[in-house]
């Protein structure tokens, strides 16, 4: 909130862990999403908690249809881009 006016979005984008979520900032197009996607990789989902086929629905119904160009910003290593991810990252499918 800012000046009592939401700034982000909180998406729940489990699979990593079942209470994962994201923040989407839709004035700047940017997600923070933390272990749920990575470029040309996702999170973990080995570990207690963790679901494959619910992180990976997660990414595809949830943080792609926020737009090609919405910048993603993972918890570890560099950012990425929604289009760049949709064509790049084979772990998603």
């Amino acid at each position: 909130m800012l000046n009592g006016k939401p700034i982000a979005r909180v998406i729940h984008t489990p699979g990593h862990s079942k209470g994962s979520v994201s923040f989407y900032f839709p004035k700047e197009k940017v997600a923070i999403v933390g272990d749920t996607l990575f470029k040309e990789s996702v999170g973990r989902s080995d570990l207690w908690g963790g679901d494959g086929t619910l992180l990976r629905t997660s990414i595809r119904d949830k943080i792609y249809p926020l737009g090609d160009d919405t910048c993603i910003i993972p918890g570890h290593g560099p950012t990425t881009n929604v289009a760049y991810e949709k064509v790049e990252n084979f772990n998603v499918f």
